[in-house]
């Protein structure tokens, strides 16, 4: 696959999940990369210091660096797609924040993803989006004091259809409308080819004209969420116009894997993993 060109980091929090977390960045850069991405990995939104402690640790240990992680989004597992649009979670959100930045900072994170959250029945769309404005200028101001950035991701509305932001355009629109509106200058899109695929976007030509956009790239192949080749998309072509756009972040493994996930990456051939690698070569 045409995956020359790209920086490659393997999402911990869906990738080596037959591992105890603090194995998993270990087995990471076992499989050849190094570079990692984390939903938040903590139950509360501010866990004890030792537990930041002990994962930051296991990150510096193996030699592998982190590269994106998500704010505190909630229960995923019980469907919950974040907090920061949601009056009852809000706080939760905010107490999540320094806590966040202050992690990912510490290891040279500068991608923060916040996930808006589901409709909340009981406001008013405005008045969720009000909200989440807010929200997400108060968690850009924390970024932007250690030089990282705010992310908005586009779901699919099969897996989370209660989640309003299902299409590049209406995450863009979001980020606009912080940018221009309210002076937020570091938030940008992460666009899950995944999620766009499954909402039927074209994402060939959503890589060709709006690659230029992207602040961060997750990809897994639909319809299964498996790995590339596992499924409907033609990573050849896409992969390829990605390396065309000149996008220069990483791009996320956020997968299912079909089997155990060390047995997962074969189409990826082991010498595209580690950025150090393919810089010297």
């Amino acid at each position: 696959m045409s995956a020359a060109g790209l920086r490659y980091d393997v999402n911990l929090s869906i990738l080596f999940t037959e591992l105890p977390l603090l194995q998993r960045p270990a087995a990471a850069a076992a499989a050849g990369f190094d570079a990692i991405e984390l939903w938040w990995p903590f139950p509360e939104p501010v866990p004890a210091d030792r537990e930041l402690d002990a994962l930051r640790t296991a990150i510096t240990d193996a030699g592998v660096r982190l590269v994106g992680l998500n704010f505190d989004a909630g229960n995923m597992a019980a469907g919950d797609r974040g907090l920061l649009s949601r009056p009852s979670e809000s706080a939760r959100f905010r107490a999540n924040v320094d806590v966040a930045v202050g992690f990912a900072a510490s290891l040279g994170c500068t991608v923060l993803n916040a996930l808006y959250g589901n409709r909340d029945a009981d406001v008013t769309v405005p008045e969720q989006r009000e909200l989440a404005t807010e929200n997400l200028g108060f968690a850009a101001t924390a970024a932007e004091r250690v030089g990282a950035t705010v992310v908005i991701e586009a779901l699919n509305s099969f897996e989370s259809p209660r989640y309003p932001i299902t299409s590049s355009q209406k995450a863009l629109d979001l980020v606009d409308y912080l940018k221009v509106v309210h002076g937020v200058p570091n938030v940008g899109f992460l666009a899950d080819l995944y999620h766009l695929a499954r909402m039927g976007e074209p994402v060939e030509r959503l890589v060709e004209l709006r690659g230029d956009r992207f602040t961060h790239v997750q990809i897994a192949d639909p319809p299964g969420r498996g790995q590339p080749g596992t499924g409907e998309l033609d990573w050849d072509a896409v992969l390829g116009r990605l390396a065309a756009s000149g996008y220069s972040g990483h791009v996320g493994l956020e997968y299912k894997p079909v089997g155990p996930s060390a047995d997962s990456f074969d189409w990826l051939p082991r010498q595209l993993r580690s950025a150090k690698i393919e810089e010297t070569a």
